[in-house]
């Protein structure tokens, strides 16, 4: 089986999981799937969750498309007229309770192929980072801890750097260089050097989505019955809009899916159900909001 043969596989496995992981915490809510395909080729299953007790909208989403690399991408990969084959998992959950951190995750694929369909190139992308509102600095360790102990195995070095990706990338650089949560791990353009590298970086990937669940569900657990008034609302959704910021000014992930004639549904399913921007808006001095924004820097929580 070829490594895009094992990965579709294993993110429409992982889709399974995570859904059935997060309807379990929820409790109420199900998620409603929506096949869609490309017409130039491939497809993908959307699952959106929404009006939950725990999540107020969410998205776990699979797709593997191919066809002619579109001119737009062309340029950005500095490559001649080519095919490619795209495939990945991509989630975004928005929780009820401002107590409850929002989280980001993606684990994807990419081949690009010459006219006669011999591959030039391949590559693994991926990451998962946490935007809280509120935070408790155990949830912080925790997060952060899980993925380290997911990347360890595979060489020391790959959780700090990558850490550092992730510090970097999630990063709204008009705002002054203002992250939009507490980081997590980003990385991208793993290139595989042979067969036995790329089953490397295929468990690699595994790993990394196999921490999700254990990364995130039992903060939720902890937060999500925490009581809570309209100002942690109206904080919640200021940060929102810093969130939908980053992913319509910033995102790679986003802008790739536009230019390739990704399903506009699917790529746009990250942004929350509200947002709020306040003109020059600034927390009041002494409050716990205040106090929030020093954690919107890089720091080192293991």
């Amino acid at each position: 089986m070829t490594i895009r043969e094992q990965f579709t596989g294993y993110i429409y496995a992982l889709q399974d999981r995570i859904c059935a992981g997060l309807e379990g915490i929820d409790g109420k809510a199900k998620f409603v799937e929506d096949k869609w395909v490309r017409p130039e080729g491939g497809g993908g299953k959307t699952r959106v969750i929404s009006g939950g007790k725990v999540f107020e909208k969410g998205g776990v989403n699979t797709s593997a498309v191919h066809g002619v690399l579109p001119d737009a991408m062309q340029k950005a990969f500095n490559v001649p007229e080519s095919n490619f084959f795209a495939c990945g998992l991509s989630l975004v959950i928005h929780p009820l309770n401002p107590y409850v951190p929002t989280v980001h995750a993606n684990w994807r694929y990419f081949e690009l192929y010459d006219k006669e369909g011999k591959i030039l190139d391949s590559w693994f992308g991926g990451g998962s980072d946490l935007t809280p509102y509120y935070l408790f600095e155990e949830d912080a360790i925790h997060f952060h801890g899980v993925l380290k102990a997911a990347m360890e195995p595979f060489g020391v070095d790959k959780h700090p750097k990558y850490k550092q990706y992730c510090d970097e990338y999630f990063v709204n650089k008009h705002r002054g260089n203002e992250m939009r949560g507490i980081g997590g791990v980003f990385y991208d353009y793993l290139r595989p050097k042979d067969a036995g590298d790329a089953a490397l970086l295929m468990n690699f990937q595994r790993a990394n989505g196999d921490a999700f669940l254990p990364a995130y569900l039992p903060i939720v657990e902890k937060r999500k019955d925490i009581p809570y008034s309209e100002r942690q609302v109206e904080w919640q959704e200021i940060r929102r809009g810093r969130y939908v910021e980053f992913n319509l000014i910033h995102d790679r992930g986003t802008l790739f899916g536009l230019k390739t004639n990704g399903r506009t549904e699917s790529i746009l399913m990250s942004l929350p159900p509200r947002a709020r921007w306040e003109y020059n808006y600034q927390p009041e001095p002494g409050s716990p909001e205040e106090a929030m924004m020093k954690y919107y820097q890089p720091r080192e929580w293991v």
